[in-house]
C-alpha cells in the first residue's frame, strides 16, 4: 500500500504513520527527519535546507521531489510506504504523481487528520523540539491554510483522500485509519 499522511504540525502525523506503517508492513518516510538528517550530516543538501526549516518555511520543490526521488528508488519501497511530510501543496502532489509514474507507482491514499488549530499550537509548543517555537508554529499554520488545503481538493478529487478526525485519542485515530483503510479494527 502506498499512502501519504496530511495534516498541520502537531495532527499527530508522525505517531499514526508509525504505527500505521508497523502494522501494514511499510517503511515510514519522514521528510522531517530526511531533512534533519541531511542538516546534521552537513551535506551540501543539509546545507541548503537548512535556513528554510528554521525560519518554519518550506524547502524548496525542486530539492524536496529529489529527496522523495532518491528515497523511493530504496529496496524497502518496493513493496509499499507511507510519506510523511510531503506533498504540502497541490503543485507537489502533482509533482509526486509525475514522479510516481515515472517510477511505475501511484498512491492508494491521501490521509488527512483533521484537528483544530488552538490545538495543534498547543501540541507543537508540547513537543519542545527546537524547531517548534511560537513564531514558527504560528507560521507553518498560515501556510498550511494558505498552501496545504487545497491539496484535500487534489485528492479528493482522484477519489483517494480519506479525512480522519485527528482530535481524539491515538488508539481512536489509528483505528479510525485502518477502518477507513480496510484493514480491521486494532482489536485483538
Amino acid at each position: 500500500m502506498k499512502l501519504i499522511i496530511l495534516g498541520g504540525p502537531g495532527a499527530g502525523k508522525g505517531t499514526q504513520a508509525s504505527q500505521l506503517c508497523q502494522f501494514l508492513s511499510i517503511p515510514h518516510i519522514s521528510t522531517g527527519t530526511i531533512l534533519r538528517e541531511a542538516i546534521a550530516a552537513h551535506s551540501d543538501l543539509g546545507k541548503q535546507v537548512q535556513a528554510y526549516v528554521a525560519q518554519g518555511e518550506f524547502v524548496p520543490d525542486k530539492i524536496m521531489i529529489e529527496l522523495i526521488r532518491q528515497r523511493l528508488q530504496q529496496p524497502d519501497s518496493q513493496q509499499g510506504w507511507l510519506l510523511d511530510g510531503y506533498p504540502l501543496t497541490a503543485f507537489q502532489a502533482e509533482e509526486l504523481d509525475f514522479l510516481l509514474d515515472s517510477l511505475e507507482q501511484r498512491i492508494d491514499w491521501a490521509i488527512w487528520l483533521e484537528v483544530p488549530n488552538a490545538v495543534l499550537v498547543e501540541r507543537s509548543l508540547e513537543r519542545s523540539r527546537s524547531d517548534d517555537q511560537p513564531d514558527v508554529v504560528h507560521r507553518r499554520l498560515e501556510l498550511i491554510q494558505e498552501r496545504t488545503v487545497p491539496i484535500l481538493d487534489y485528492y479528493g478529487y482522484r477519489k483517494r483522500l480519506l479525512k480522519i478526525d485527528g482530535n481524539q485519542s491515538m488508539e481512536q485515530v489509528q483505528q479510525a485509519i485502518r477502518q477507513a483503510l480496510g484493514q480491521g479494527s486494532t482489536e485483538a
